[in-house]
C-alpha cells in the first residue's frame, strides 16, 4: 500500500467514523422508539426485546467472521459491502409492514453491521501507522461513539415526535449513501497470512448465542416449560461443551480459548459483558418506564438520558488518563461503584424525585464512561503483541454478547405491557437488582485482577516482555494469522 497524504488519511477517517456513527446511532435512537414501535404494531415486551436482540444477536454472532473475511478478501471490499447491506437494511427497516418484518430486517441489518466496525478499525490500524497518530485517530473513533450515544436518544426522541419511528432509519440513507461513495478513497489491504475460515466455531456459536437469547425471552411469554424454551435451553446446554471442544481441536479457531486461561484477560471479557449488559438493559428499561410509565413523550424520554450521555463522552478520557498512570483497577472499582450506587438509587424510589432519577442516570453514565478504556487495557496489555488484535476482537465480541443479554434478561423482568408509574416502579425492581449486580461484579472482576496482578509481579520478572506466565502460543499458521486481525 502507498504511503497516503494526511489529507487522504483523514478522509479515510472520516469514512470509516461515519460508519461508525451509523451504526451507533441506528442502536441508541431506536431504544426511544420502542413504545411507538410498540403501539404501532401492538406487540408485547417480547416483541421489543426482539427488535433489539435480533440484530445484537447476528452482530454478536458474526463478528470474528467478519474480521477475518477482511482479513482474506480485502478489507475495503468487505467494509464496502457491508455499508450497502447496512444502508440497504435501513431502509427496508422503515418500510416494514409488521413487526416480523421489522426483526427480519434488523437482523440483516446487522449482517450489514458486523463488517463494518471491525473492519474500518483494521483499516484506521493499516493507514495509520505512525503510533501517535494512530492513538490520535482512535480518540476520534471514541469520541465518535461518545457523541452518537449522547445524541441518539435525544435525536431519536425528536424523529418519533415529529416524523414517526420510521425516520430513525430513513435517516441512515444519506449519510450511508455518501459513505459508500467515498469508499473508492479507501486503501485496500489485505493480511499476510488470514485465519483459515472456522466453520464449526461459527456455527456453533450461533446456535448457543440464538438459542440462550430465545429461551431467556420467550420463558415469560410461553411458559419456561413450553416446549420451544425447553427444546432451546437443552440445545444451548450442548452447543457450549461442544463449541469448546471444536475450538481446543482447531489449529486456527475462531474463539482463542487460551486467552481465558489468564485472569486479567477472562476478567475483562467478564467486565465487558456485565458493562455493556447493564448498557442495553438500562437503555430498554428507561425507555419504557419515561414513555410508557410516566407518560412523557420520546424528547422528553431522550432529555432525561442526557445527563447519562454527557458522561460517557467526558469520562472515557479520565479513564484513558487513570489506566495509562495508575492502571486499570482504579477506574474499573469507580466504574463499578457508579454503576453500583446508580442501581441503589433506583431501587429506593429515585423514580419518584425528579433530582434523584437524574443523580441516577448521571451516575450510571460514569460507570458506563470509565469502563472500556480499563477493560480494553486488561484485555491486550498481558498478551503478547502479535495476539493483541485477537484478544481485542474477542473483547468486542463480549461487548455484543453482553448487549444481546442484558435486552434479553432485563426485558424478561418487566411487564409484557404498559403499566402506571406506580406499578411500574415495582415491577421494574428485578431489572435494577441485576443492574446493581452488574456493578458489584465489575468491582469484584477488578479487586481480582489487582490481586492476581500483585501475586504475579515475582512471577513476571523474567519473562519475555508482553507475554503472562504460562503462556505457550500452538506452533503453526495460528499463531502468524493472529498478527493481522485487528478489531477495536
Amino acid at each position: 500500500m502507498s504511503e497516503l497524504s494526511p489529507r487522504q488519511r483523514l478522509l479515510v477517517l472520516a469514512v470509516c467514523c461515519s460508519a461508525l456513527f451509523l451504526v451507533s446511532l441506528d442502536n441508541t435512537a431506536l431504544n426511544t422508539a420502542l413504545p411507538a414501535i410498540q403501539h404501532d404494531f401492538g406487540t408485547s415486551t417480547a416483541g421489543l426485546q426482539w427488535t433489539v436482540d435480533a440484530y445484537l444477536v447476528v452482530l454478536s454472532s458474526l463478528l470474528l467472521l467478519a474480521g477475518s473475511a477482511g482479513d482474506r478478501m480485502g478489507r475495503r471490499r468487505v467494509f464496502r459491502a457491508g455499508l450497502a447491506l447496512f444502508t440497504t437494511a435501513s431502509l427496508l427497516c422503515s418500510l416494514a409492514p409488521t413487526l416480523g418484518w421489522l426483526i427480519a430486517f434488523r437482523a440483516l441489518q446487522a449482517v450489514g453491521g458486523c463488517m463494518l466496525t471491525p473492519v474500518a478499525m483494521a483499516i484506521i490500524t493499516n493507514v495509520f501507522t505512525d503510533r501517535r497518530e494512530r492513538a490520535r485517530a482512535i480518540g476520534v473513533w471514541s469520541a465518535v461513539q461518545g457523541v452518537t450515544l449522547a445524541v441518539g436518544p435525544l435525536l431519536g426522541g425528536l424523529l418519533v415526535d415529529t416524523a414517526g419511528w420510521r425516520w430513525i432509519f430513513l435517516i441512515n440513507l444519506p449519510v450511508g449513501i455518501l459513505a459508500l461513495a467515498l469508499t473508492g478513497k479507501l486503501p485496500e489491504s489485505r493480511a499476510p497470512h488470514p485465519r483459515r475460515l472456522d466453520a464449526a466455531g461459527q456455527l456453533l456459536v450461533i446456535v448457543l448465542l440464538a438459542t440462550t437469547v430465545y429461551a431467556v425471552i420467550q420463558g415469560p411469554a410461553t411458559g419456561w416449560t413450553s416446549a420451544q424454551v425447553l427444546a432451546c435451553a437443552i440445545t444451548a446446554a450442548v452447543a457450549l461443551p461442544a463449541l469448546i471442544a471444536a475450538e481446543l481441536a482447531q489449529r486456527e479457531p475462531l474463539i482463542e480459548l487460551r486467552f481465558f486461561r489468564q485472569v486479567p484477560f477472562t476478567a475483562s471479557a467478564l467486565s465487558a459483558v456485565c458493562a455493556f449488559a447493564a448498557l442495553s438493559g438500562f437503555l430498554f428499561l428507561t425507555a419504557l418506564e419515561l414513555q410508557d410509565a410516566r407518560g412523557l413523550d420520546a424528547w422528553q424520554a431522550g432529555l432525561h438520558l442526557l445527563p447519562m450521555a454527557v458522561m460517557t463522552i467526558v469520562c472515557p478520557p479520565l479513564a484513558g488518563h487513570l489506566t495509562a498512570t495508575r492502571g486499570p483497577h482504579l477506574p474499573l472499582m469507580l466504574s463499578g461503584a457508579a454503576t453500583t450506587l446508580a442501581g441503589l438509587l433506583a431501587l429506593l424510589g429515585a423514580q419518584r424525585h425528579a433530582p434523584l432519577l437524574l443523580a441516577c442516570y448521571l451516575l450510571f453514565g460514569v460507570g458506563f464512561g470509565l469502563v472500556n478504556a480499563p477493560i480494553t487495557h486488561t484485555a491486550v496489555s498481558g498478551m503478547p503483541r502479535a495476539q493483541a488484535g485477537v484478544a481485542s476482537a474477542i473483547t468486542t465480541t463480549s461487548r455484543q454478547i453482553g448487549s444481546a443479554l442484558g435486552v434479553a434478561v432485563i426485558g424478561a423482568t418487566l411487564p409484557a405491557t404498559s403499566h402506571a408509574a406506580s406499578t411500574f416502579d415495582h415491577a421494574s425492581r428485578p431489572a435494577w437488582w441485576i443492574i446493581t449486580g452488574c456493578g458489584i461484579t465489575i468491582a469484584a472482576l477488578a479487586t481480582l485482577t489487582r490481586r492476581h496482578a500483585r501475586q504475579s509481579t515475582t512471577t513476571r520478572h523474567g519473562t519475555e516482555e508482553g507475554r503472562l506466565p504460562g503462556w505457550s502460543p500452538a506452533p503453526g499458521p495460528a499463531s502468524r494469522a493472529s498478527q493481522s486481525t485487528t478489531v477495536s
